[in-house]
């Protein structure tokens, strides 16, 4: 949690560069009437004069705008009331931080024992039967013993975790609506175009700032990134708007005030440390709707599995390649099938210990996230043929794709 001092440490120092601001101009204005001789004589009208500017009789008077209300402020006016801040509290000081989500550097344990570990954002898109759900980033609330959400009136409620999906970096969750007054609509993603403006909304550096809005536009669309090397590939909008610290799961918003994507990463710095700025992603609003109604209805997402655990070729070394894989010379990437599942898909088409995978239907594999990548766009129960290598001779077969574990780790499919 942030320091209880933050606030008045920051009005100290308000005061005292007030302070000084006074001294210098006392001091400069000392000089001043000193070089003309007559502070003495002239100060009083200059103090007469100044506070009469400030008091009705100096003339000066406040308007009514003439700007009409931008579009900007339009859209923001329709979703800002479902925007919502999400804490997650856990019952050690271990913090939860995602690509861009808050994370405290020092916490506190409430009454009930739990911590603040870390807040992010999230947005309201559905109100039924007395309950309202939230969409979120999974990272926010990862590793959650309890969840509450402030809502945009500054309530805090109790939410339950519906349902995550770790591939996606999506969660939705679920509070009472008695007190939601606001519900956010989703517009088509397959419909948005660079150059387009588009706004971020969430909590920057966490609650301090909740509802903060940010514009922007959308810098390139079907993006394909990798939050890290064994990640599955996503498609992504790129935004130029600036996203920060706790905006994760903030709804990104077209001028029509229409959610088209979830905020869920940023580019801090390049490979070589080159610091990067005005490049963040956020997760289709096609894809989060598909991912979130799987969520509410199953309370997980169903995908296909091989049933195997893998290892990356080119972590395999030369020697191991040649006596243990028997590979040729020319075969240099792909997946090693470590084991097998016992009548899983790879199992049933024949695969085995130490087979090395190097196409997945029409996609050629050279490491496990290609592969990762490549299965998920097949449904459970899809026939695929499989290309690999089995004691140095090339093979083929097609596979009867399973589901997948809820449990299984980055290193299995």
């Amino acid at each position: 949690m942030r320091n209880s001092n933050h606030g008045r440490n920051r009005q100290l120092f308000w005061m005292k560069v007030a302070t000084v601001g006074i001294v210098a101009g006392l001091i400069g204005g000392g000089i001043f009437w000193g070089v003309q001789k007559t502070i003495s004589s002239v100060w009083p009208t200059i103090v007469s004069t100044v506070a009469s500017g400030f008091g009705s009789s100096g003339g000066a008077k406040v308007h009514n705008s003439k700007v009409a209300t931008s579009s900007s402020t339009k859209a923001y006016n329709k979703v800002k009331g479902a925007v919502v801040s999400v804490i997650n509290q856990q019952s050690t000081s271990t913090s939860n931080m995602g690509d861009f989500g808050y994370s405290s550097s020092s916490s506190s344990a409430n009454s009930s024992g739990l911590e603040t570990a870390a807040e992010g954002s999230g947005v309201i898109y559905k109100k039924s039967a007395g309950t309202a759900y939230i969409v979120t980033n999974n990272h926010v609330v990862s590793g959650a013993s309890a969840v509450s959400v402030i809502l945009a009136s500054g309530r805090k409620v109790s939410a339950k975790i519906v349902g995550t999906d770790e591939t996606t970096d999506l969660a939705v969750l679920k509070i009472s609506a008695s007190h939601v007054k606001t519900v956010a609509e989703f517009g088509n993603s397959k419909q948005v175009q660079a150059g387009q403006d588009v706004l971020a909304i969430g909590s920057p550096m966490g609650t301090e700032y909740a509802n903060s809005v940010t514009k922007g536009i959308v810098s390139a669309v079907n993006r394909t990134i990798r939050a890290s090397d064994a990640s599955v590939a996503t498609k992504v909008i790129q935004t130029d708007t600036a996203i920060n610290s706790g905006n994760s799961g903030g709804p990104l918003i077209n001028m029509a005030g229409q959610v088209i994507g979830i905020n869920s990463m940023k580019l801090s710095s390049s490979i070589d440390g080159t610091s990067v700025e005005g490049m963040g992603f956020a997760i289709p609003s096609n894809e989060v709707v598909s991912v979130i109604n799987q969520l509410v209805k199953n309370g997980s997402i169903s995908r296909p599995s091989l049933g195997i655990s893998m290892l990356d070729l080119d972590s395999v070394t030369e020697s191991d390649q040649t006596e243990v894989l028997k590979l040729p010379t020319n075969v240099t990437s792909g997946v090693v099938v470590m084991s097998v599942t016992d009548d899983g898909a790879a199992a049933k088409a024949g695969l085995s210990q130490y087979d090395v995978i190097t196409k997945f239907g029409k996609t050629t594999v050279t490491d496990a996230s290609d592969l990762r990548t490549a299965l998920y766009k097949y449904k459970v129960g899809d026939r695929v043929k499989i290309t690999y290598y089995h004691d140095g001779q090339e093979k083929t077969a097609t596979v009867t794709l399973s589901e997948a574990s809820n449990s299984s780790s980055s290193t299995n499919s």
